[in-house]
C-alpha cells in the first residue's frame, strides 16, 4: 500500500528534470485536453440515455403487465348488456383486482390525440373499453378469453403483450447501445490520445536523444509522457464531465418535457455515476501513453 500511495505522489508531483522532454503547451497539449473533454461529454449524455432507458423499460414493464383492455363492439341495443356481463365475468376471475368501464370522457382523451379536442364519443360506433387491474398473481388470459367467448361474444381481451413486449425489448436494447457507445468512447479516447503522444514524442526526439546521452533510461523518458497526457486527460474529462451534467440538469423535467424524452437524465443517486467518468479516462490515457511512449522510444534508439 506503501509503494501504491508513493507512485501516485510520483505522477502527480513529477521529475523537473523528465519533464523537459514534454512540451508543456502547444497542439498535443490542446489536444488531449479537448479530446478528453469532449468524450467525456458525450459519455455522459450516453450514460443518460442508458440510465432512462433502464428506467423507461422497468416502468412499462411493470405498469403494463399490470392492466388489460376489454373491447366490446356490440349493437347499440346490446351494448349495455354486454358491458353487464363482461363485468360480472371479470369480478369473478381469479387474479382481476378491478375492472370498469371508461366513461366517454375518457374514451375522448384517449382519441383526442389523434382526432382533436370534442369529439362526438356519444354518436359515434365506437366499441366500450373496459379497464382490467390485475392483483400481485395475476390472471389466466386463455381462461378468460374462453370464458368471454362463452358468455360475452362480443368481447375482445387486449392484454398488452403484443405490443408491450417490443417495446421493452426496445427500451432494453436502447440501453445497452448506451452504454457500448460508453465503451466506443473510452476507444476513441485511447486512440486520440496514443496519436497526440507519439506526435509529442516524435517532435521532442532531439531532446530525448540528448536525455539519452546524459544516461536516461526509455521508462524514465515515459514516465515523464504518461505523467503530463494523465493528469491532462484527467483535467480535460472533468471539464467536460460537469458540462455535460450541467447539460443534462437543463433539460426539461418530466413533467415538462412529456412523450419519450420523459425523464432524461439521471435521479437520486445516479448522478454520481457521472464522476467515474474522469478517472476512467485518466486510467484510459495512461495504459494508452505508456505503450505509445515505450514502442515509440524503441522504435527511436
Amino acid at each position: 500500500m506503501k509503494f501504491d500511495i508513493s507512485r501516485v505522489v510520483e505522477l502527480i508531483a513529477g521529475d523537473p528534470q523528465a519533464d523537459r522532454a514534454v512540451p508543456p503547451t502547444g497542439f498535443t497539449a490542446r489536444l488531449t485536453l479537448f479530446t478528453a473533454g469532449a468524450m467525456a461529454f458525450l459519455a455522459v449524455f450516453a450514460m443518460a440515455l442508458s440510465f432512462a432507458t433502464g428506467r423507461l423499460a422497468d416502468r412499462w414493464s411493470s405498469e403494463l403487465a399490470r392492466t388489460s383492455t376489454l373491447r366490446i363492439s356490440a349493437p347499440a341495443d346490446q351494448a349495455d348488456a354486454q358491458v353487464r356481463a363482461a363485468l360480472a365475468v371479470l369480478e369473478t376471475t381469479p387474479g382481476v383486482a378491478a375492472a370498469r368501464a371508461l366513461t366517454p370522457d375518457e374514451q375522448r382523451a384517449l382519441l383526442e390525440p389523434w382526432f382533436g379536442p370534442d369529439l362526438p364519443v356519444e354518436d359515434l360506433p365506437i366499441p366500450q373499453l373496459i379497464e382490467i387491474i390485475e392483483d400481485g398473481t395475476g390472471y389466466d388470459p386463455t381462461g378468460l378469453r374462453a370464458r368471454l367467448q362463452a358468455e360475452v361474444p362480443a368481447a375482445v381481451l387486449d392484454d398488452h403483450t403484443r405490443w408491450r413486449e417490443p417495446l421493452i425489448a426496445a427500451a432494453n436494447r436502447l440501453r445497452s447501445l448506451g452504454w457500448v457507445a460508453i465503451v466506443l468512447i473510452g476507444a476513441s479516447t485511447g486512440a486520440m490520445i496514443t496519436l497526440a503522444a507519439q506526435a509529442a514524442l516524435a517532435a521532442n526526439a532531439q531532446v530525448i536523444r540528448v536525455m539519452r546521452l546524459v544516461g536516461a533510461r526509455d521508462i524514465y523518458i515515459a514516465r515523464a509522457f504518461v505523467r503530463r497526457f494523465t493528469l491532462r486527460a484527467l483535467a480535460g474529462a472533468a471539464i467536460g464531465t460537469f458540462a455535460g451534467m450541467f447539460a443534462v440538469w437543463l433539460l426539461p423535467s418530466a413533467d415538462v418535457a412529456g412523450g419519450f424524452l420523459t425523464g432524461l437524465g439521471f435521479q437520486g443517486v445516479n448522478w454520481l455515476w457521472p464522476l467515474v467518468i474522469p478517472p476512467l479516462a485518466a486510467v484510459v490515457a495512461f495504459f494508452a501513453t505508456r505503450a505509445a511512449a515505450l514502442r515509440t522510444l524503441r522504435e527511436q534508439s
